[in-house]
């Protein structure tokens, strides 16, 4: 049965990632933490958990995207060997401070995280400006930042990535071709950190490797990537805002839900 439930989520995220070019990091990890509730996960070590599991299925997800962009020669490349020192480093250094964090205060944080990334669906409206790109130090720096909030959060960076471009004057469609470039390394480096972490094999009922539950894992990209293309494909169907703003809401509820119940303890 959970196995069907991971298939679901796996369908959801990959639907969310085609309708909004969204990562499905944002609906992945709140739903993983529920489900391990359920299963009788302990709460210390459950946030890390739907992180670790859902940034090891960016790995993989992610290059399906990354496809799709290169054939409509969406991806400026230039942007993301300028970035990709810095993400590489700022993921080393997200993932070991996330696995660092009680599980309480990772989980407030993370509800503070998606608070902003739902009133970001819901208000934000991307503007592309004609400004010079950074020099290289502070492309690193930036880089760095978008690792960092990656690999803590369980996102591929799509939702920092996009607007950081287009504000330096990156035509849109190659903000977003370039930040699901951009993905595929904080997958691989935050999964080998989450991977290479040591959780007591007691605590998680199931099969691990360190902060990536595999079952969990393996349902969600089985499913995920053919749904991504439906996704893509509905997005031309649907009226897309009414769908954005839907979806803010939820992720705002569900921010605003781990808030409450991490304060209240």
């Amino acid at each position: 049965m959970e196995y069907v439930f991971y298939l679901g989520l796996g369908a959801v995220s990959g639907l969310i990632s085609g309708l909004f070019g969204l990562g499905g990091g944002s609906i992945i990890v709140p739903l993983l933490i529920f489900a391990f509730a359920a299963q009788g996960i302990d709460a210390q070590i459950s946030t890390h958990l739907a992180i670790g599991t859902s940034l090891a299925t960016i790995v993989v997800t992610s290059l399906s995207s990354i496809y799709t962009h290169y054939q409509k020669r969406a991806i400026r490349w230039d942007l993301v060997l300028r970035l990709g020192p810095g993400i590489i480093i700022g993921t080393v250094l997200g993932g070991i401070f996330a696995v660092s964090l009680d599980g309480v205060v990772l989980q407030l944080m993370f509800g503070c995280f998606l608070t902003c990334i739902g009133l970001q669906m819901l208000f934000y409206r991307p503007i592309t400006q004609n400004r010079p790109l950074p020099r290289a130090s502070t492309m690193v720096t930036l880089g760095s930042g978008i690792g960092g909030i990656s690999a803590l959060f369980g996102i591929g960076g799509g939702a920092l990535t996009a607007p950081l471009l287009a504000h330096f004057g990156v035509r849109m469609h190659q903000a977003i071709g370039t930040a699901a470039a951009c993905g595929f390394p904080i997958g691989v480096v935050a999964t080998l950190v989450y991977s290479a972490s040591n959780v007591p094999s007691e605590i998680i009922h199931g099969a691990n490797l360190g902060y990536v539950f595999l079952p969990a894992w393996f349902g969600i990209v089985v499913a995920s990537t053919p749904f991504a293309r439906v996704g893509a494909l509905l997005a031309h169907r649907l009226n897309e805002q009414s769908l954005k703003r839907s979806f803010g809401w939820v992720v705002l509820v569900f921010g605003i839900r781990f808030i409450w119940i991490n304060i209240a303890q």
